[in-house]
C-alpha cells in the first residue's frame, strides 16, 4: 500500500508530462509489473516514482518521431528493456563515484585513502555497496529507492558532480520539459536527502 500523498504526486508528475505532448506514453506498469522489477534488481521504487510509471510508462520515441529506436530512449524500459542496460543504468551512480576514486577522489567519511590503488578502490566499493539505492528516471536523472518515502528532490547524478533537478518528481518534469527559464528558489529548503548523496550538494 503506497501512501495517498505519494501516489498523488506521482500522478501529478505523469499528468505534466502527459500534457507536454513531447514523449509516446504506453500503458502504465501494473502491480505485478512493478512487483517482477522490484524483485529482478532488488530496490523498492519510492512511492511517487511507483505512481508515475503505473499512470503511464514513457518511452523513447516521440510522437513526431516514430522512427527513433527504442534503444537510445533516455528512459528506462522497465517492461521491456535490456536487464543489462537496466543494470548499468541502476549502477551509474556507484560506478561514476569510483570512476572518479580512480582518479583520485575520496570520501572523507572511509577514512585515509590507501595508498595501494587496488586497495583503496576495494574499499570503496565496500563502502558504496552500503550507500542507498539510486533510480534512474530519465538520462542521468534519479530518485531514491524506498517503498513509503516520496517526495525527495530529483539528482542529476553524473560521477560526483551532484546537483539539485527539480524539488520533488513533479517539479523536476516542469523543470526538464517544460520552463527552459525555470530554476530552483535559492532560499528552497530541501527534505532530507539519502545518505551519503547529500554530502555532494
Amino acid at each position: 500500500m503506497i501512501s495517498t500523498a505519494g501516489s498523488e504526486l506521482g500522478k501529478r508528475a505523469a499528468h505534466r508530462l502527459a500534457q507536454t505532448g513531447l514523449w509516446q506514453i504506453e500503458p502504465g506498469l501494473t502491480d505485478t509489473e512493478l512487483a517482477r522489477i522490484e524483485h529482478e534488481y532488488g530496490f523498492e521504487f519510492s512511492d511517487d516514482h511507483r505512481a508515475f510509471l503505473a499512470a503511464g510508462l514513457p518511452t523513447g520515441s516521440p510522437p513526431h518521431e516514430p522512427g527513433v529506436s527504442r534503444s537510445a530512449t533516455p528512459w528506462p524500459d522497465w517492461r521491456n528493456g535490456d536487464p543489462e542496460e537496466l543494470r548499468h543504468r541502476l549502477n551509474g551512480p556507484v560506478d561514476g563515484v569510483l570512476w572518479d576514486v580512480e582518479h583520485g577522489y575520496w570520501h572523507r567519511t572511509w577514512g585515509e585513502r590507501p595508498n595501494d590503488q587496488a586497495e583503496a578502490m576495494s574499499t570503496a566499493g565496500r563502502e558504496l555497496a552500503e550507500v542507498p539505492r539510486m533510480i534512474p528516471i530519465f538520462s542521468h536523472r534519479y530518485l531514491p529507492a524506498g517503498r513509503g518515502t516520496f517526495g525527495h528532490p530529483v539528482l542529476s547524478m553524473v560521477q560526483t558532480d551532484i546537483i539539485y533537478y527539480g524539488t520533488d518528481l513533479a517539479d523536476y518534469i516542469h523543470k526538464e520539459f517544460g520552463d527552459a527559464s525555470y530554476s530552483i528558489d535559492p532560499h528552497w529548503a530541501p527534505p532530507t536527502v539519502a545518505p551519503f548523496w547529500r554530502d555532494f550538494l
